[in-house]
């Protein structure tokens, strides 16, 4: 591994394997984390190894497969420190990694459903800021610039019928990033989040099947996009927070497509 490195969780696919293509392409080598779990992951099951594979078949040595959960602070500080040492600095860091599940009223949701999005939306995004910052901080203070951006969610400051837990968990995700960008005021490390609408990856064939929806185009037009954003489309914002420097400090990047407009 040459140059320096941008890190992405939840990277095996849709707006995470996006955001790396992205990355590598700006010439960073992208350290891409994924825990791969598949149906382990709960009711919509997550990706595969073959998706990982697949990235890493795409992006050749611009990139270095890891795969670690997030929801593990140990085993996940554990799984990336030897890429993070074999890179020339960490300039960026996104975390990606997500579930999404819902479709009832607040008061009839199993609260298991709660705690899986916690752990993996919440809790893996304290831990992945918790093992890079201290790399970041080590850019920022080598004089170069760092980032770190967490993906939210159009759900992150409004409320969706049906999905108050996931609305729980992607305020939260602002909350966090909130706190962090305060701790880190002056220090060198851009904050930052950004927030997709209806995006066509699987999550949103999960959500639309929380709303009892065969077709992903109808939840768009539902939240105003008309058609579902593409990956890409939120990963060039992702791409923006990443490297437009100091000035994204404490912003939460909307990429709804009108949603609420």
């Amino acid at each position: 591994m040459t140059g320096p490195a941008a890190l992405v969780t939840g990277a095996a696919r849709g707006i995470g394997a996006a955001t790396c293509r992205r990355l590598a392409q700006r010439g960073l080598h992208v350290i891409a984390v994924d825990a791969c779990l598949g149906a382990e992951q709960g009711r919509f099951a997550g990706a595969v190894p073959a998706d990982l594979a697949m990235l890493q078949a795409e992006l050749g040595d611009s990139v270095t497969t890891v795969r670690a959960d997030v929801r593990d602070a140990r085993a996940f500080a554990a799984g990336i420190a030897d890429a993070l040492a074999a890179a020339d600095g960490l300039r960026t860091v996104v975390a990606a990694a997500a579930l999404i599940d819902g479709g009832d009223d607040l008061w009839s949701t199993d609260p298991a459903v709660l705690e899986a999005m916690w752990r993996t939306d919440v809790v893996g995004v304290w831990n992945t800021a918790a093992a890079c910052v201290p790399a970041l901080l080590a850019t920022a203070d080598g004089g170069g610039d760092a980032s770190f951006v967490a993906i939210a969610s159009a759900a992150g400051d409004r409320g969706l019928w049906h999905l108050a837990a996931y609305c729980t968990v992607k305020h939260a995700v602002v909350g966090l990033v909130r706190g962090l960008a305060a701790d880190l005021q002056g220090r060198g490390v851009a904050v930052s989040a950004v927030s997709p609408g209806s995006t066509a990856t699987p999550m949103l064939t999960a959500t639309a099947a929380i709303y009892g929806l065969t077709d992903t185009s109808e939840l768009a037009r539902e939240m105003t996009a008309r058609v579902p954003l593409a990956p890409d489309d939120i990963a060039q914002v992702i791409e923006t927070a990443c490297l437009a420097g100091p000035v994204t400090h404490g912003s939460i990047f909307d990429a709804t497509g009108g949603f609420g407009a």
